[in-house]
């Protein structure tokens, strides 16, 4: 599911935990005057217990937004639609892709029916059909849950003693809603459902005389406390449930050029009751890429790093990162780039690894490129670490995420600057033998990274796997990504941008010898903070062409200029990119390149411009 902006862009000021001890969490969490309890007396808990899965080992969940998308799109979900993937899942088993949970995402539900009846006509007999069909199949079914927000769905007669004063939302701490919604819980649990995912929770949700009484902190608080106990009490009677945490549990996912510490702070006593948290639907980051995916590949990787920071084990983070699909939630993606997609989620080193959209995209060619990086990790997963490395994503930085177990480790890197940039491999482990030879397993067409020792040599925007150890071996090659092309060949080109019109920025260059050119543009506000636009997304929307545009004419005429983020973008966008090819451009007379914004208020653009070869 999307973030809980599209049904109302609202900010959330969570509590401030960054302690691992009681201590620390008494002396952060409870303000001096609400304080009824000492350091000493507190519930001991401790990191290692915080930082332990309860899952005995990762797991692969088939999610199936993007298959249908009800917020950003008109495709509505389906009984027909749900058993059609689940045919998918058994179809893709056939190559050696395997699954462990079907997990029904948003909006199955009777609008009029507390969550315990499914939508008609959409569902005209329920689920016992699709529920069935999971076991029969060897999966355990999952459901979603809007938790106390009143998305699409009505408050109950029994819910409606916890509504907030605009009906929006449900307060945990008062009224009926609470109880009901663990007896909700425990009722699917008890035919047959083993994952809950929990979206769009508003912990500020009070009663209009609660919130007369309480501050804000105190109502967060008094929230926070009341659920993540009832869920700990569902965990213990329900050993085999597996609970994701979605929307609203902490973390800021609008955007990479964000503040870090995170403004709204992850609580980590919330991994007392979750097996992962989510850290953002895949979008595109504040880093400006001529391939659109490889942004969105940065931002899943940004987000990893800057949870992991907040204080989340790898192993329990949810990048949510693997998505292909035909539905506007995805910009309609279909499967462009999806393997270094698949391949990184992996590599973040997450034992929840959710898979989401229309699972009829993977012919048999690419199932089984799928199985063959589900096997690579497997073990890596299972019975190795998984650790960071390099620089922060977000920040333009060379990075990547390393893999290891008794045999050999995985490196997976990725440079998203736009120059050629060197990577160190670092030893993941006092334990881990020398690197000696590696191999690399997987990169992008185009430049070919250079391998010498623990050093690796990356093109502009490349991402690419390299083994050590065993997987240094030829079996576990997985090829080149042919639809990510990177340049062999890259300079920036002095280009002094001017402002021109409002909003609007312009610089002329001489053409170069040879090569294309590449166009970048950066948008700022009148502060100089990264600024995205939000023109919205389909079906209504404004394609983010229209709002931040590339221009360029020589001698008069206007050229063609290569784009991919001409999209409708529910998330968003701060930048543009594109590309002139030499064909379309003389060797003679200026070319003069404008850069504008279509935003009301002042804006500060950023232009560069680098030409390249391939």
């Amino acid at each position: 599911m999307k973030n809980s902006e599209r049904f109302n862009r609202r900010g959330r000021t969570t509590l401030v935990v960054f302690g691992l001890t009681a201590f620390l969490l008494v002396l952060l969490i409870v303000p001096e005057p609400h304080r009824s309890v000492s350091a000493a007396q507190s519930p001991a808990w401790t990191p290692e217990k915080l930082g332990e899965p309860f899952l005995k080992d990762p797991i692969w969940v088939y999610n199936n937004w993007s298959s249908y998308d009800e917020l950003s799109d008109n495709v509505p979900q389906t009984e027909e639609l749900a058993m059609k993937e689940l045919g998918e899942i058994v179809r893709l088993k056939k190559y050696g892709v395997h699954f462990d949970y079907y997990v029904m995402d948003a909006f199955w539900f009777d609008p009029d029916g507390g969550y315990r009846r499914w939508r008609k006509p959409n569902w005209p007999n329920g689920p016992d059909r699709w529920i069935a069909a999971c076991q029969s199949n060897g999966l355990k079914p999952g459901m979603w849950f809007g938790t106390n927000a009143l998305v699409k769905i009505n408050a109950a007669p029994q819910w409606k003693d916890s509504l907030t004063a605009n009906a929006g939302a449900l307060s945990f701490s008062e009224g009926g809603f609470l109880p009901d919604f663990m007896d909700v819980l425990q009722y699917w649990y008890d035919r047959g459902i083993r994952m809950f995912k929990f979206d769009f929770v508003y912990f500020d949700a009070a009663t209009p005389a609660t919130e007369k009484s309480f501050t804000k902190l105190e109502i967060q608080q008094k929230n926070q406390t009341a659920f993540r106990e009832a869920l700990k009490k569902f965990r213990a009677t329900n050993p085999e449930a597996v609970l994701v945490a979605f929307n609203g549990f902490g973390g800021d996912t609008e955007s990479t050029a964000g503040p870090f510490p995170f403004r709204n702070v992850v609580d980590l006593r919330w991994l007392e009751a979750f097996d992962s948290l989510y850290a953002g639907d895949p979008r595109p980051s504040d880093v400006p890429e001529t391939n659109f995916w490889r942004s969105m590949d940065i931002y899943s990787d940004h987000m990893a790093r800057r949870y992991e920071q907040a204080g989340l084990p790898l192993e329990r983070i949810d990048t949510t990162g693997m998505m292909i699909g035909t539905t506007g939630t995805i910009y309609y993606r279909k499967t462009h780039a999806w393997q270094s997609m698949l391949l990184l989620m992996a590599a973040r080193g997450g034992w929840v690894n959710t898979i989401h959209g229309n699972l009829e995209l993977l012919d048999e060619e690419k199932a089984r490129w799928f199985a063959k990086v589900q096997r690579l990790y497997e073990g890596l997963q299972a019975k190795g670490r998984t650790k960071t490395f390099g620089g922060i994503p977000g920040n333009v930085e060379p990075y990547g995420f390393g893999s290891l177990d008794a045999t050999g480790s995985v490196y997976a890197v990725v440079n998203p600057a736009q120059s050629i940039q060197s990577l160190e491999l670092p030893q993941l482990s006092r334990v881990q033998a020398p690197l000696g030879q590696g191999r690399i397993l997987f990169r992008d067409a185009g430049f070919s990274p250079v391998l010498k020792g623990n050093r690796i040599t990356l093109g502009p925007a490349q991402m690419a796997a390299i083994g050590f150890g065993r997987y240094a071996d030829a079996s576990f090659d997985l090829g080149v990504q042919k639809d990510v092309v990177i340049p062999q060949t890259i300079a920036p080109v002095e280009a002094n941008f001017q402002p021109r019109e409002p909003n609007m920025i312009e610089a002329a260059i001489q053409p170069p010898a040879h090569g294309d050119l590449r166009i970048l543009f950066q948008q700022r506000d009148k502060d100089g903070n990264i600024m995205r636009s939000w023109p919205g997304g389909p079906p209504n929307g404004k394609s983010m062409g229209t709002v931040l545009r590339i221009a360029a004419e020589q001698n008069g005429k206007p050229l063609p200029i290569d784009i991919q983020y001409d999209k409708l973008i529910w998330s968003g966008l701060s930048w543009g990119a594109g590309e002139i090819r030499r064909k379309d451009f003389a060797a003679s007379g200026p070319i003069t390149i404008r850069c504008s914004s279509a935003e009301k208020d002042p804006v500060k653009l950023e232009g560069h411009v680098f030409v390249v070869t391939y």
